[in-house]
């Protein structure tokens, strides 16, 4: 039995050796001394820069997360330094921070860089779009990593999941939506394909940093905002300015966070550094879809009964024009060249897989299971 003294003092070999698929332990007995360079764990200080505000919940977690599991599977040889939005650089000059190499890796969520290619929200989110579990099917089992590779080199960036929030809420609004018209003119912080799609509804989008969010809804410079669900939600106070709560959150059915590491600082690892790398992000992803679960039950529960928060569901006339604009701009963006129509795709194949799997398989079961047991 392994114990997490043994694991943390001898990081290298049980994590690196498991993972480069060393079978002999005289040469993987501690980080840095194993021959061959491939497979050595070498010492390397790298900052990480993100999206979000300083010790947020949930998406700030996520990107300490990654950074604790990269310290302690490399037994402490490789440390990362995070800095929260602000402190380095700015929220959305994450991007080009890791780009330029000022910074080595960023945390965030990729759809914010849509000013550099359209196909960039393919890989956190699109409305009417992927669960958590089908766009890790995407990237883990389809070429949806492949696709996401290409992209990003040209940036000089090395992407991977490392954080997914689950199924997002709609938003909070000042006043209630019962018809499109309720769209029109207002004024909404929605990134992303999403919002693209709320301006064609008639809405005006914005895409602001979520450690504004808050001030923007109580000085009334938007009406209304999405961020991501209950959990973070209540930590941002949101109920105070908004109590119109609504579902469903079609524009990110299962947002994906992500690291991007500068690429020459990625090609400069050893195979088992890339490995480390790679299934650290693995480790947080998997550990923030597993927390936004759970929290956010009991978050929703909290606005509900302890806030007075009035849930709303988004009227169908409104969600069907949501869904018609939804597939004229996915046509665009696939338009727009030869990679985003590979990405378009793949991603719509993947996606019209899971649909028929999930018809028989997690669709069928939920909806026995809720005419069997209620709510």
């Amino acid at each position: 039995m392994w114990s997490r003294r043994r694991f943390l003092t001898t990081g290298a070999l049980g994590s690196t050796a498991a993972l480069a698929g060393c079978d002999c332990a005289d040469r993987c007995a501690a980080p840095g001394t194993i021959p061959g360079g491939e497979e050595r764990i070498r010492s390397r200080a790298l900052k990480m820069v993100t999206t979000w505000p300083k010790d947020f919940p949930g998406l700030g977690q996520a990107a300490k997360d990654t950074a604790s599991f990269i310290s302690m599977m490399s037994g402490g040889a490789i440390t990362v330094d995070v800095y929260a939005a602000g402190e380095l650089v700015g929220a959305f000059d994450s991007f080009d921070a890791v780009s330029s190499g000022s910074a080595d890796l960023y945390h965030g969520a990729d759809y914010y860089w849509t000013a550099k290619s359209r196909a960039y929200p393919f890989f956190t989110a699109v409305p009417f779009g992927m669960t958590a579990t089908e766009q890790l099917a995407w990237i883990e089992g389809a070429d949806g990593q492949d696709l996401w590779d290409e992209l990003a080199a040209g940036f000089g960036i090395k992407p991977f999941p490392a954080g997914n929030t689950g199924h997002q809420m709609g938003g909070w609004f000042r006043r209630e939506v019962n018809t499109l018209d309720d769209l029109i003119g207002l004024k909404i912080r929605m990134p992303g394909i999403g919002g693209e799609v709320m301006r064609r509804a008639g809405a005006t989008a914005v895409t602001i940093p979520g450690g504004e969010l808050y001030q923007s809804l109580q000085s009334g410079a938007i009406d209304a905002a999405e961020w991501v669900g209950p959990w973070n939600d209540l930590a941002s106070g949101f109920y105070r300015e908004a109590k119109y709560y609504y579902w469903p959150g079609f524009h990110e059915p299962g947002a994906q966070l992500s690291i991007g590491l500068n690429l020459e600082v990625w090609e400069d690892m050893t195979a088992a550094e890339k490995l480390l790398i790679q299934n650290a992000a693995r480790a947080a992803n998997n550990l923030s879809i597993g927390k936004f679960q759970a929290l956010n039950a009991k978050a929703l529960d909290i606005l509900v009964k302890e806030h007075g928060v009035q849930l709303r569901r988004m009227p169908d006339d409104v969600l069907a024009a949501l869904a018609a604009a939804t597939r004229d701009v996915l046509e665009e963006i696939a338009a727009a060249g030869p990679l985003e129509r590979r990405i378009y795709d793949s991603f719509r194949e993947s996606l019209t897989q899971s649909l028929r799997w999930n018809a028989i398989s997690d669709a069928a079961y939920l909806a026995v299971r809720r005419e069997l047991l209620g709510d």
